[in-house]
């Protein structure tokens, strides 16, 4: 599966130095991925505002609603003859 283009979400940012450049929750340092961590691990949107204060509950809806609408996007496959080209 390709990576999300999370340049696209105005929730987050990629600042170099802060958190090695990884994606976080604006004005935080929240990685993105440690929300998705948490929702595989079983957790809930109350639980994650729970055990991370400071975090903004629009922020974070926003964040997993981008990645659910890009989840229905149809796939951008590479040109044939790419190295990242495949059959579907």
């Amino acid at each position: 599966m390709a990576a999300l283009d999370w340049s696209q979400c105005s929730a987050v940012e990629s600042v170099p130095g802060k958190v090695s450049g990884a994606w976080v929750l604006k004005g935080t340092r929240m990685p993105v991925s440690a929300i998705f961590e948490n929702l595989e691990a079983g957790a809930n949107l109350d639980d994650i505002m729970e055990w991370y204060d400071g975090l903004d509950r629009e922020q974070v809806k926003a964040v997993i609603e981008f990645a659910a609408r890009s989840l229905d996007k149809p796939p951008v496959l590479a040109p044939s003859g790419s190295p990242d080209a495949r059959v579907i």
